[in-house]
């Protein structure tokens, strides 16, 4: 194939990634969107193997690859999405390394002169560090969303500076190699090993709630190295899809922050919240709640005339996604108008309540975003909670509170709350929730998809 039908081929796929992207922004045209980035990296493989000697080499790789994908992808769990996009990323993370590595090996294979110029060598220093971080980040964020390691944040004291002074001598190892005349493995080598503790450094203090930030922005990061190892092998559309994955992430991150209501520089620099505590006030005395059955809520929300879900990561871990679709399906025969109210940071990766309910085939019409509803609380008869917590958590609104400025559904604003929970357990933020102990709010405990089959056959 000719340079510039490589050249028109790699324009056409960046075009499907873009469309792709366009299109995964909203769950109706998410589907079209899928299609478009897999028609898009289908059209960059075929067109990179045209310009190899080693397309058998690739295919076989291509293959192995993609069994091992099919393979998990059949056995993973929707609750176990989260971890699963955290290990991907940490394998784009590694596969920059790697491949940085073996171009100062063998810089002749890559089309590049074999004393690397200064471009090569600055393009090689950044999707090095950046692809290290990413994959020991990653790691640590995946056993942290596996269970594997305490959501806690791990804080100790000195840590902030102890991680300035290694990114700075990171850097400096990172110029050293960069102005060397000739391959410093040495420089090298250190650089890439500090990257790989930086990484663990700067995730161990973030706190479950500020993991679905985490994701995002370690998916910003492996797109970023993408890039910078794309323009090290002279392949645009490596640079191309690289950009379009870091700046979607970083643009992500930065939403996701704004959602609650966290500087992003915090979020970095560590620990929201932990897991654990009680459900005692701050004066010491114990507070009560009023608990109900599943046939108390199926009364409530038999009678009531409007009903919105809140779907949390309770619902994940139970997988009561169909049994959710039975129940709104049950109330919309008896008349009910039912909506789910989804906040941004739902769950533990963005978009995981929505890909649930999408999963479960409920309407994308009765699916609003918590600026679309949030005003409709206070007309609102019902609110079924289904294991949400920190996002309904009415301390938002409390200056001093850990959780204060941070956006919420206005669930307490209903006339009558039902939360289905395992236990009074709080949340991710580490605060005990207020909106438990409210009188209109029934506390429903057990397994939410008991309780919601529960609810639909009392119904």
């Amino acid at each position: 194939m000719s340079a510039n039908l490589v050249a028109l081929a790699y324009l056409v796929a960046s075009v499907f990634f873009i469309l792709a992207l366009k299109g995964l922004s909203s769950p109706i045209t998410a589907r079209r969107g899928n299609l478009f980035g897999m028609l898009g990296m289908a059209i960059a493989v075929i067109t990179t193997l045209t310009i190899t000697e080693n397309w058998m080499l690739i295919l076989g790789c291509i293959l192995l690859g993609g069994t091992i994908g099919a393979v998990i992808a059949n056995r993973i769990q929707m609750t176990m999405m989260p971890e699963l996009v955290a290990f991907m990323h940490s394998l784009v993370g590694l596969a920059a390394v790697f491949i940085a590595i073996t171009a100062i090996n063998n810089p002749v294979s890559f089309g590049l002169p074999e004393v690397l110029p200064a471009g090569s060598k600055f393009e090689l220093f950044l999707g090095s560090f950046i692809g290290a971080m990413t994959w020991s980040g990653s790691v640590i964020a995946f056993l942290k969303l596996s269970g594997r390691m305490s959501g806690a944040p791990i804080v100790f004291k000195g840590q902030h500076m102890l991680n300035l002074l290694m990114a700075i001598v990171m850097v400096g190892f990172g110029l050293w190699f960069f102005f060397s005349d000739t391959t410093n493995w040495t420089a090298f080598i250190v650089m890439v090993s500090i990257a790989f503790i930086l990484g663990f450094l700067i995730i161990i203090p973030i706190g479950g709630a500020d993991m679905p930030v985490v994701i995002s922005m370690l998916n910003s990061y492996s797109g970023w190295a993408a890039a910078g190892i794309g323009f090290s092998l002279g392949n645009p559309m490596l640079i191309v899809a690289g950009s379009l994955v870091g700046s979607s992430g970083a643009i992500l991150s930065y939403i996701m922050c704004k959602a609650m209501n966290r500087p992003f520089l915090s979020v970095i620099l560590g620990g929201f919240g932990s897991d654990g505590g009680d459900v005692s006030s701050d004066d010491g005395e114990q507070k009560t709640h009023r608990s109900g059955s599943a046939d108390d809520a199926a009364f409530m929300l038999g009678n009531a005339d409007t009903v919105i879900i809140v779907p949390g990561y309770g619902l994940a871990v139970a997988r009561a996604q169909h049994a959710v679709k039975e129940l709104a399906e049950a109330l919309h025969e008896n008349g009910v108008n039912v909506r789910f109210a989804i906040h941004p940071v739902a769950g533990r990766m963005p978009g995981h309540m929505n890909v649930l309910l999408a999963e479960a085939e409920i309407p994308y019409e009765q699916v609003l975003e918590m600026d679309e509803i949030n005003s409709d609380f206070t007309n609102t008869d019902v609110v079924l909670v289904l294991g949400a917590n920190d996002v309904v958590n009415p301390a938002a609104y409390i200056k001093g509170s850990p959780i204060y400025g941070m956006p919420i559904l206005d669930t307490h604003k209903a006339r009558t709350v039902m939360v289905v929970k395992r236990s009074m357990g709080v949340g991710y933020a580490g605060l005990d929730n207020d909106l438990f102990y409210m009188d209109k709010t029934m506390m429903v405990f057990g397994d939410a998809k008991k309780v919601v089959e529960g609810i639909v056959k009392a119904l």
